[in-house]
């Protein structure tokens, strides 16, 4: 996607394409495929949902086939795992590929160690501490119960964006405010939630074991069949979301 006089343009097929993914289903099936894929138009060239659903098809309120609604269905599905995780962009990874990709983002730390060895910073504790209250939390009760906004931490969109980046916490839905009298307004907000809930621990826990870059050419193994044209380097870089 890029922004062009103001107006974002997306550079998707036509819909008569062969190539269109058509729904989420047809999006979970990419992704079980090629064990990563950005919502946009990134690292890999012809290789987003962006890139692979018409352009008027976005942002049209059309629930059965607006991409933008499609991976709201995709994360509430629990057959992915959505989230930043593309150099602070959005994406999906597969849930098998994930225990693999967890390990190289992670260099092999679960959170507490990362923290009791001083990897990561007292905000990404504060936030990652909140789980232990509730498994999932939307963004406006999470930034509250961590000690964000006014008066207290800051940067709190960045905070949470790197522990996405890192594989610690994903999008696990969304949802909108309530009002005093229980309706619903305002724009969805992203629910998140540890992977961990989505994941099983011990696959990840297993994955720790193997050397970072085994897993990472593991990865990259599953990406050049579904990108066999890309360039590796284009490859590796949407693996470590550089």
């Amino acid at each position: 996607m890029k922004l062009e006089n103001g107006e974002f343009i997306l550079s998707g097929p036509p819909e008569s394409s062969s190539a269109c993914l058509r729904s989420p289903e047809d999006v979970i099936a990419a992704v079980d495929r090629a064990g990563l894929l950005p919502l946009f138009a990134g690292a890999v060239p012809g290789f987003s949902v962006e890139e692979l659903t018409p352009a008027e098809w976005w942002w049209s309120g059309d629930l059965e086939r607006d991409p933008w609604y499609w991976r709201e269905t995709i994360a509430a599905s629990g057959r992915a795992l959505y989230g930043k995780f593309f150099g602070g962009r959005a994406g999906f990874v597969s849930l098998e590929c994930f225990p693999r990709f967890a390990n190289i983002r992670r260099d092999g730390y679960d959170f507490d160690a990362l923290y009791e060895d001083g990897k990561t910073s007292h905000r990404c504790k504060k936030i990652m501490d909140c789980f232990a209250l509730s498994p999932e939390l939307p963004s406006y009760e999470l930034k509250r119960l961590a000690g964000f906004g006014k008066g207290g931490e800051k940067n709190f969109d960045g905070t949470v964006t790197k522990l996405q980046e890192q594989g610690y916490l994903v999008i696990k839905s969304f949802s909108r405010r309530r009002n005093a009298r229980g309706e619903e307004y305002g724009w969805p907000v992203a629910v998140y939630t540890p992977a961990e809930n989505l994941v099983s621990p011990g696959l990840i826990a297993e994955a720790y074991r193997e050397d970072v870059r085994d897993s990472a050419r593991g990865l990259l193994s599953v990406l050049r069949k579904a990108a066999p044209d890309a360039p590796e380097s284009a490859l590796l870089r949407l693996i470590y979301g550089a």
